[in-house]
């Protein structure tokens, strides 16, 4: 099973201070700098049908 890639800056403020929530749940992150909690969650991939260009 491979690591998952932490956030790089928070979706509300772009700062970088970013730290896991302890009390957030599993998967969530604390932004230090606008005091919000939030989490990131894989939905899937777009399912796109193959175009063939000539």
């Amino acid at each position: 099973m491979s690591e998952r890639q932490a956030p790089l800056y928070c979706p509300y403020c772009g700062e970088e201070d970013l730290r896991p929530s302890e009390e957030g749940g599993h998967g969530a992150w604390e932004c230090h700098s606008c005091a919000r909690v939030f989490s990131l969650k894989f939905v899937g991939l777009v399912g796109r049908a193959l175009e063939v260009t000539r």
